[in-house]
């Protein structure tokens, strides 16, 4: 586990709130996706249920979504150099009671202020961290909060400081349509293992999902996984199933399972929306990896045009990739891996590196800043953050510390009982799989698995 100790945290100059205010007031000639990224994350939060301005405005948010309740006016008013000051002061006051987890996608603003940053896996081990704090407030989205729940000990709250940030990946997979996609699966293929003790299918989700998913894998023998140890997980669930549903993100379950050797004629995609997900029987059993009908909006943006220019634009350029990134950009990248990798290849790069990045815009610029001896840029020309992770705001911080303070708890996550226990041993089978020590890889050639693997 190498997450992140941000005791210092320091601040850049080159947030990306910065850059697309700047593009709003026309001082800069950049484009953003969306000019209703200029307003505070409050303004969307009286009006129709959304994902936000963002990558993933254009996603389908499903009914009762958790909704934000209003934000006092204080905070919707107050600078960015007040809004720095209270959230301090706060945490000052507070001490050891408190715990901030920032992650990497979060706004800088935000993150100057986290105790620890990191990616999905190394937050959740950092949610076990500090048994002793009575809260954790958890910048990120409310997936990862969940986990942080279930992480945690029964005394600690955990907050969320925005409850609209969500993630529109993790809306794609919901517990009904997976459950039927069980039931469908459990009657093609029945129950019983075989000779060599294999179980015709094991569950993986991502930890971009709910915990009644994560719950339903601990139920079934399934585990979740990262991206920093999908293809660890995938061996354990190799050894103990002999096909896996993967859920809820095709992209990463595909790149994984391909540079695993998997081919690709063998990962049929599963739709809830079409009998037998849209498969044949003969499909389904041929199967080795049974991919989900989801994906992340952020990396869905990057594309092999992109690569294509920055090689003619930057000659020698190192392409590095999120494995939620499509295959084919995968496979146009040098290296693809978890935030954490792209963080550490950039980190052990020689001066004078040149990198085009093909993940989030707030990691890229903060990178591009911390390392001023690179040259690093987003692929994407376009400054589009994540729609639900930009929803935490300094405000809405501010707010639940202040409020921690006044020995007020707003903003709780807490997941029930009956879910929590099903999907702990879930997650504890995941913190059991440690990622190898690179966390990433080359980017396979195209035609590079084999046929019959």
């Amino acid at each position: 586990m190498s997450t992140i100790s941000n005791p210092t945290a320091p601040t850049t100059p080159a947030s990306v709130d910065r850059v697309i205010q700047l593009i709003a007031s026309g001082e800069s000639s950049g484009e953003s996706c969306s000019p209703e990224l200029s307003k505070g994350p409050w303004e969307f939060d009286a009006g129709p249920t959304a994902y936000g301005p963002g990558s993933s405005m254009g996603d389908v948010i499903p009914a009762g979504s958790p909704r934000q309740g209003a934000l006092p006016a204080e905070y919707k008013t107050a600078s960015d150099e007040e809004l720095d000051a209270r959230v301090r002061a706060a945490k000052a006051t507070l001490g050891d009671r408190v715990l901030v987890l920032g992650h990497f996608y979060q706004r800088d603003e935000v993150v100057a202020h986290a105790d620890y940053i990191g990616d999905s896996f190394q937050l959740a081990g950092a949610a076990k961290s500090k048994p002793d704090a009575e809260a954790i407030v958890f910048c990120g989205v409310h997936f990862m909060a969940e986990t942080a729940d279930l992480l945690s000990t029964p005394e600690q709250a955990v907050i969320l400081p925005n409850l609209a940030a969500g993630c529109s990946m993790a809306d794609m997979a919901d517990i009904d349509s997976v459950t039927e996609c069980w039931e469908a699966l459990e009657e093609l293929y029945g129950t019983e293992p075989d000779a060599d003790g294999r179980v015709p299918v094991i569950p993986v989700t991502y930890m971009n999902s709910s915990a009644a998913l994560k719950g339903f894998c601990g139920e079934r023998g399934g585990i979740v996984c990262t991206s920093s140890n999908a293809e660890t997980v995938l061996e354990w669930a190799f050894e103990r199933g002999q096909r896996v549903l993967f859920f809820p993100d095709q992209h990463l379950g595909r790149n994984t399972a391909k540079a695993m050797g998997v081919p690709l004629d063998r990962m049929p995609m599963w739709n809830p929306r079409k009998p037998l997900g849209g498969s044949s029987e003969a499909e389904l059993h041929d199967a080795q990896v049974i991919l989900w009908h989801g994906f992340c909006s952020v990396h869905k943006r990057f594309t092999v045009d992109q690569i294509e220019q920055a090689r003619v634009s930057h000659p020698g350029v190192r392409v590095i990739v999120h494995p939620e990134c499509p295959m084919p950009v995968v496979d146009a990248a040098d290296e693809y891996g978890s935030t954490d990798y792209i963080t550490k290849a950039i980190a052990a790069a020689p001066a004078g590196s040149t990198f085009a990045i093909g993940t989030e815009i707030n990691l890229v610029q903060r990178l591009a800043a911390q390392y001023p001896q690179h040259t690093i840029f987003c692929l994407d020309p376009v400054v589009c953050p994540c729609s639900t992770m930009y929803r935490i705001h300094p405000g809405y911080l501010a707010w639940v510390l202040e409020s921690l303070v006044a020995g007020e708890v707003v903003n709780q996550i807490s997941v029930s009982a009956d879910v929590a226990v099903p999907a702990r041993l879930a997650l504890e089978r995941m913190l059991a799989a440690k990622p190898p020590a690179n966390g990433g890889g080359t980017a396979p050639a195209a035609t590079a698995v084999p046929a019959g693997a």
